[in-house]
């Protein structure tokens, strides 16, 4: 797993905040004072993300932390989000299988129908989007909703429950998101081949 590379600005409590759980979130951090913006401007165009509490117009692509009480667990999804489209940021509308998934108007499309979809239902779709294999229950707590061991299980099954079900009543697709014994993945390829892979899946015990 890549670790999510990030530049604290002008925030030293939020600096030491994230210092005491980097590893548990798989974070690089590194510090620049308010007095050293030309040191910060050798992190812009970077894989790091830029974090701070200050407005940055030199800057586009950089999160901007509110000035009251920080919440951890919001701020480290917006962290994660952020490193996802990054991933994506030459796009604004990426294709998701057969779909369109629209980064600015948080909507997924095909054939000129349209979803609304929640920036949790966005980050939850390209996390699956750049993983190459089935991604466990346990890897979308840590990845998506960020809080680790103490989220219990169920919480992240029924959002992708309640996902599916959106997708399967507007689109009247039941196999956008395949549950695997491995885990969850986005149906990539044609109906049969996803069907193969769930035989396999499903009877290597026996």
């Amino acid at each position: 797993m890549n670790l999510k590379k990030i530049v604290i600005y002008h925030n030293d409590i939020l600096f030491n905040i994230l210092d005491e759980i980097k590893e548990k979130f798989n974070f690089s951090l590194e510090k620049v004072d308010k007095e050293n913006f030309e040191e910060l401007k050798k992190y812009f165009s970077t894989d790091y993300l830029i974090v701070s509490n200050l407005e940055i117009p030199e800057l586009k692509d950089y999160l901007k932390t509110e000035q009251k009480p920080i919440k951890i667990k919001k701020l480290i999804e917006l962290i994660n989000l952020k490193f996802l489209k990054k991933i994506f940021s030459s796009q604004s509308d990426i294709l998701v299988g057969a779909y369109k998934l629209n980064l600015n108007s948080r909507d997924i499309s095909k054939n000129n129908i349209t979803l609304d979809l929640t920036e949790r239902e966005i980050n939850l779709i390209l996390f699956l989007k750049k993983s190459n294999s089935a991604v466990n229950v346990e890897e979308l707590q840590k990845e998506v909703w960020d809080y680790g061991s103490e989220l219990e299980t169920h919480t992240v099954e029924t959002h992708i429950y309640r996902l599916r079900k959106k997708i399967k009543e507007k689109f009247n697709d039941n196999n956008f998101i395949i549950s695997l014994k491995e885990g969850y993945l986005i149906n990539w390829k044609k109906k049969i081949k996803l069907q193969k892979i769930y035989l396999r899946e499903n009877t290597s015990h026996d």
